[in-house]
């Protein structure tokens, strides 16, 4: 079966597994939740949830839904152009950029998300109430959409202009 599918251009990371149940009359029906991270390394990221009867249907599924769900960050050089924050349910994120070679300071989903996107040298944090990685990925996702691609860096126009 792995034979037939095209090497993918994406890398993914699984960020969550969890068994979820449903009670119906005969008992509990169990299924899986896979939380899924795709990226190129070069821009583009994607978080993608799905439920299959399975581990494995829960991850393809999952990747499924990240590739639909790919942005495109714009990246000045290996760090963001501005400092985000976003807020998603109860998780709070802020990213910050950082001079070439600091390293990507965050831990947990967002340093997955941001590794994935091609950010090598940021600092992140999360202010949220929240350790659940599903909702702290999906915060950094909604922070990486608000970088604006024509703000390069301001300190130096603004010094080029005069």
């Amino acid at each position: 079966m792995m034979e037939r599918k095209p090497k993918s251009e994406y890398k993914e990371k699984v960020l969550d597994l969890r068994r979820v149940t449903r009670v119906v009359a005969g008992g509990k029906r169990f299924r899986f939740r896979a939380t899924v991270v795709i990226g190129d390394e070069k821009g583009r990221v994607g978080v993608g949830i799905a439920k299959g009867l399975d581990v494995a249907q829960a991850v393809d599924k999952a990747k499924t839904n990240a590739k639909k769900r790919l942005i495109t960050v714009a990246l000045n050089a290996k760090t963001i152009p501005h400092e985000t924050e976003a807020k998603f349910s109860a998780a709070k994120v802020i990213v910050k950029p950082a001079k070439s070679g600091h390293g990507l300071k965050a831990g947990g989903a967002v340093r997955q998300v941001l590794l994935l996107a091609g950010v090598r040298d940021a600092t992140a944090k999360c202010l949220g109430k929240t350790k659940n990685k599903l909702t702290n990925a999906l915060a950094t996702m909604e922070a990486l959409k608000k970088l604006k691609s024509e703000v390069r860096n301001p300190k130096h126009e603004t010094n080029s202009n005069n």
